[in-house]
């Protein structure tokens, strides 16, 4: 009885000893492409690496980053739980908002919001990894700031501090690609909005409508005031444009945009709302942020110039197979 007790221990311990040989080998593709990454940086002499943290399979793989070194980290969460985590390692923290993005939309907003930070500057040559929320990293993006046409397009542009709040920037930007992913009672909308020197933009438009933010105090339409959130949605689905001043006090909403002045160049197949993105951009120092009523595609204009594009995610047939039935 002794002798096969003992024997079962041996087994048990020689069973524990290959289980721990077994996971030492086994190495998880996320830390897989983190120290690829590593290394293309450190062969190709480039300066930054963005990664999307809660692509992790393991929070805990941020250890073996270096963030002393020569090599400039710049962590992109999406989740709090995620952004606590990180801050703990640097400062250099970017949060996406709470919606649900493509692995392009990840590094175009990551990238966008890094550049808003001033974490990137023109020039910079970076990698970015990326994968699926609480999945894995499975993407990698090697660029240089000005040569990716289509999510660079704005370096040379004058800086958001000119004239409007990188603050106001960035919480106009997450309430469009809010409004891009849940529309509006359930049914997409289209919208645009134009932040900068509003007396310019007055100067180009006129009301669809009476000004439902006429009247009141600077102070109590601030986009920049949490509370103005639900009355920014609320208005969206009225024709015309918000028009917001660069320090984020709401002027107007159902405004009509009359500037004339028209860029040589617009994409094919976009409609009104983006010529008049344009023209008013190109005509007033502005920058205006566009929703697609057709794809739910979030666009960004300065000068007259398309400067970037974040698609809508879809869903996926799980996310749409446990979906809640709407209550009434």
């Amino acid at each position: 009885m002794d002798k096969e007790s003992g024997s079962e221990k041996k087994l048990a311990k020689a069973k524990k000893t290959a289980e721990k040989v077994q996971a030492a080998k086994e190495v998880s593709t996320s830390r897989i492409m983190l120290e690829s990454a590593l290394g293309i940086i450190k062969r190709s002499n480039l300066r930054v690496l963005l990664l999307y943290v809660d692509g992790l399979e393991d929070p805990t793989e941020l250890e073996i980053l270096d963030f002393s070194a020569g090599v400039e980290i710049i962590l992109i969460v999406h989740s709090e739980e995620s952004k606590k985590l990180s801050l703990e390692f640097t400062d250099k923290v970017v949060q996406l908002p709470a919606i649900q993005l493509t692995r392009t939309g990840q590094i175009k907003m990551g990238v966008m919001l890094a550049f808003s930070k001033r974490m990137l500057k023109p020039n910079d040559k970076f990698v970015f990894l990326t994968g699926l929320p609480g999945g894995q990293l499975d993407t990698m993006m090697m660029m240089e700031v000005g040569r990716e046409y289509e999510m660079f397009q704005s370096v040379g542009q004058p800086p958001l501090t000119e004239h409007i709040r990188r603050a106001v920037f960035e919480r106009v930007l997450n309430l469009a690609l809010e409004l891009a992913a849940e529309g509006r009672e359930g049914k997409p909308l289209g919208a645009i909005f134009v932040l900068g020197s509003s007396k310019e933009v007055q100067e180009h438009t006129q009301q669809n409508i009476i000004n439902p933010f006429r009247g009141y105090p600077e102070s109590e339409r601030n986009i920049m005031d949490s509370r103005m959130k639900e009355t920014v949605k609320e208005f969206a689905s009225i024709d015309g444009a918000f028009v917001i001043k660069g320090t984020g006090t709401i002027v107007s909403a159902g405004t009509y945009l009359q500037a004339k002045l028209m860029p040589e160049e617009l994409p094919q197949g976009l409609g009104a709302r983006h010529a008049a993105a344009a023209a008013i951009t190109a005509a007033t120092k502005s920058i205006a942020i566009t929703i697609s009523e057709s794809t739910g595609t979030v666009r960004i204009w300065r000068q007259g110039q398309l400067i970037t594009e974040i698609e809508k995610a879809k869903r996926t047939s799980s996310e749409v197979a446990g979906a809640e039935p709407k209550k009434g």
